[in-house]
């Protein structure tokens, strides 16, 4: 046996997990932003749209979409070495709301994600947040033919706090969904460094 220096190797850095939701009104694209950050294959459960779902889905500007989300979306993505977010994509419809107070539990932030041909859609989901004091951000999803508005004047619109994140974004392309993302976590671990200060006299 050869005695020598002792080759001490550094320990695998135990990530911290954080869970994200990404939300927003039906057909704004959270199944595709998830689809397209997630390192692992998402976990989907979509259902084909049912005539019987006509008199209570509004489809009204996504009448080419033919499946939803009955439950929820779910992915991972790796931001740094010691940093991994879960992703909890919300169903947009309004019968499947139920489901919302269960995703939520445990929930850092999340993601908000607009359409500007139907920005009505997300206020239901910004309400829900605010409400419950969760931090999130604003990603405008920007459709092709969609309209471009300057970011003043989609806040504006959407009545946002001034602290409040709001960035355009392509739900399909990965580095941009992963700057939304980004957002909400640096936006909510904000507030939690804010909440710990102590106040000065």
């Amino acid at each position: 046996m050869v005695f020598g220096r002792s080759s001490r190797r550094t320990p695998p850095v135990e990530p911290v997990t954080l869970k994200l939701l990404v939300a927003g009104g039906f057909g704004v694209g959270k199944t595709t932003l998830v689809g397209a950050v997630s390192e692992i294959r998402p976990l989907r459960t979509e259902e084909t749209l049912s005539e019987a779902g006509r008199p209570v889905d509004d489809i009204e500007g996504v009448e080419s979409k033919t499946t939803t989300t009955v439950a929820m979306d779910f992915g991972r993505i790796t931001l740094r070495e010691d940093l991994v977010l879960y992703l909890f994509g919300t169903p947009g419809q309004d019968r499947f709301w139920f489901l919302w107070d269960e995703l939520a539990q445990g929930a850092l932030g999340a993601v908000v994600l607009a359409d500007t041909r139907r920005l009505e859609d997300c206020f239901a989901a910004i309400d829900y947040f605010e409400r419950r004091g969760i931090p999130f951000t604003v990603g405008v999803n920007c459709f092709e033919g969609a309209g471009r508005f300057p970011e003043e004047t989609v806040r504006a619109a959407l009545d946002l706090d001034p602290g409040v994140p709001l960035l355009m974004c392509d739900a399909r392309e990965r580095e941009s969904a992963k700057e939304v993302l980004v957002s909400v976590v640096e936006h909510a671990l904000a507030r939690v460094d804010a909440r710990r200060e102590p106040a000065t006299t």
